[in-house]
């Protein structure tokens, strides 16, 4: 198995990248965050003090 040095992986993850355009990047960084808004939003929830 070859060595493959970190700057050509980069390089080559980049050039592969710009295939596929802004959109899949968009994509995923709005399911990540609106996932962690809801597991925050569900864990949290469990802590609120119901007084009655």
């Amino acid at each position: 198995m070859e060595h493959h040095p970190p700057t050509a992986w980069l390089a080559e993850a980049a050039s592969a990248a710009e295939g596929e355009g802004p959109g899949l990047l968009r994509i995923v960084l709005i399911v990540m965050i609106l996932g962690c808004a809801l597991t925050a939003w569900f864990l949290l929830r469990g802590y609120r003090r119901k007084d009655d």
